[in-house]
């Protein structure tokens, strides 16, 4: 019996109200956008359709639209291969195609515009051979590439979820009608496949609309990077938070098709007849083209930006020859102390959150819940924005603004859903008789918790924090913004070397953010299984 099933929760008032505080803090930021936008009186309406303003729109759907077209046709083929077909080393090729998940998409964007710029690593080898010129990288094409090779996995991996849920009878009993196996894959398992493709495209959709470093990096006017433009300019606050909106309200729409894809195909691919994962294709002559596919998308995604960052390591004359006098281990702290505090504070605000969505049904606990992803889905830029407006119009905060607590926060903000969402699913598999049995025995209810539930809920615990800590490390937007000045960070460094053209010191930063990104992928190997 689970603890919402038991009794009812120990000092639930005293849980309720905490919960709702913290709750009510973390989403506290995003209301100072309003008096930008209530400054601009009338103008407000004409930014709002002004030419400009419509072409960033259009410029950022497009993005994402093409993103998500191209995480669809890279995912699912990649998915049904290590699932329903006999690709050699199935394992191997399923680690390495989620593997690009956890690895900033701007430090992509920064090995291929390293590689393939005009001036790049690749034209330098070229030149030899006598190409003096290659295709530009820069604009659109260069942005779908990247952001495509960094959020494929989305789809992949609720793909293959839904593939793995499939009842390998029904398939079966299609070819026993003598439906090809083609024919039995598109009326029998795409339609019971789609509801995760489409979550799994959904949420691409969502990172390429928040993402900010790759299209900076790669010159697309976007929501998020012409709103870091306008915040740097002087009387831009206005028109930032306009565009702020904007992206709020597409963000928005993107966050209902989300939640109706699981509300209304809720247990749509779900079975319990069996896994799966049995060979529905034998890829005999195709083999080859299969592999081949695979490690295309491998070698982009992962082996590529691994060489070029340590190709400038060593070759850039700007990198590891010059290193010494130029990056310290300071940045490396810095990335560290601010991630760790953001880690322990946005456990220490889950853990009474969690408790009341596990224990209670109220609605009120369930709007406090759901309010502390409010800062999940607001990009990063836009939060960013908001706490610097907040810190300079509330007179007894200003003292704050330029300091590490306030990135702190920023984070905490962000990605505290992470914590709440381990926690809570650790502790509705908490039975409530133990904490009866604790109580029967003298035990308050808070001796009860400490003494039960946190030692049983303690993987959880660590899991959530690990992927704040991790998340931390990579935010790139919130942390330009409220970063106290002089504090660099890994992100940040990467970010000033490269605008001063100094790409080879960005080498063993980048290549930090990668190792210890790659981390998160122990979550996936404990729980795959042995592949067959």
């Amino acid at each position: 019996m689970s603890l919402r099933e038991g009794v009812a929760a120990p000092e639930r008032p005293v849980v309720l109200a905490v919960a709702g505080a913290l709750a009510l803090l973390l989403v506290a930021p995003l209301a100072w956008l309003a008096p930008p936008l209530l400054g601009l009186g009338e103008r407000a309406l004409s930014l709002l359709v002004a030419d400009s303003t419509l072409s960033i729109l259009v410029n950022s759907v497009g993005l994402v639209a093409a993103v998500t077209a191209g995480t669809v046709l890279v995912g699912v083929p990649l998915a049904v291969l290590t699932v329903q077909t006999d690709l050699p080393f199935r394992r191997f090729w399923t680690v390495v195609a989620a593997l690009p998940l956890v690895v900033p998409s701007y430090i992509g964007a920064f090995a291929f515009t390293t590689a393939f710029g005009p001036r790049g690593v690749l034209a330098d080898l070229l030149a030899p051979l006598g190409v003096e010129r290659l295709p530009t990288v820069y604009g659109f094409p260069g942005a779908i590439l990247v952001l495509v090779l960094y959020t494929y996995p989305y789809v992949f991996l609720t793909t293959r979820a839904a593939l793995l849920s499939l009842d390998p009878s029904l398939v079966e009993a299609a070819r026993t009608l003598d439906c090809s196996r083609r024919e039995a894959f598109r009326r029998i398992t795409l339609p019971r496949i789609l509801p995760g493709i489409t979550a799994g495209a959904l949420l691409a959709g969502l990172y390429t609309l928040a993402d900010f470093g790759t299209p900076n990096f790669m010159r697309v006017p976007v929501f998020t990077q012409m709103i870091y433009a306008e915040i740097s300019s002087p009387g831009g606050r206005g028109y930032a938070a306009v565009l702020s909106l904007q992206l709020l309200a597409v963000t928005a729409v993107f966050l209902y098709l989300e939640h109706r894809v699981g509300a209304d195909d809720e247990g749509a691919y779900e079975s319990s007849a069996g896994r799966g994962d049995a060979l529905a294709f034998t890829l005999g002559k195709w083999k080859p083209v299969a592999l081949g596919f695979a490690g295309l998308v491998a070698a982009l995604a992962l082996v590529v930006p691994v060489a070029i960052l340590f190709h400038l390591l060593f070759s850039d004359p700007t990198g590891y020859a010059n290193f010494g006098p130029t990056f310290t281990l300071e940045p490396v702290w810095n990335t560290l102390s601010v991630s760790l505090a953001a880690a322990a504070l946005a456990t220490v605000i889950a853990l009474p959150v969690a408790y009341l969505s596990a224990v209670g049904d109220s609605p009120l606990a369930a709007l406090i819940e759901r309010a502390t992803y409010v800062g999940y889905a607001v990009p990063g830029i836009v939060l960013g924005f908001a706490v610097i407006i907040m810190l300079n119009d509330v007179d007894a905060l200003g003292f704050l603004y330029g300091t590490a607590p306030v990135l702190v926060f920023a984070y905490v903000v962000r990605f505290v859903p992470q914590s709440v969402g381990t926690v809570r699913s650790s502790l509705l598999q908490v039975d409530s008789g133990l904490t009866e049995a604790a109580r029967t025995l003298g035990r308050t209810p808070s001796q009860a918790f400490r003494a039960v539930v946190l030692p049983l809920i303690a993987p959880g615990v660590a899991a959530g924090a690990a992927l704040v800590f991790l998340t931390s490390m990579k935010e790139l937007p919130a942390t330009l913004l409220l970063r106290p000045i002089g504090f660099e960070t890994l992100v940040t460094y990467i970010w000033v070397v490269r605008e001063a053209g100094r790409y080879g010191q960005a080498a063993v930063p980048a290549l930090v953010l990668v190792a210890v990104s790659t981390l998160s992928m122990a979550v996936i190997l404990s729980q795959e299984g042995a592949d067959g």
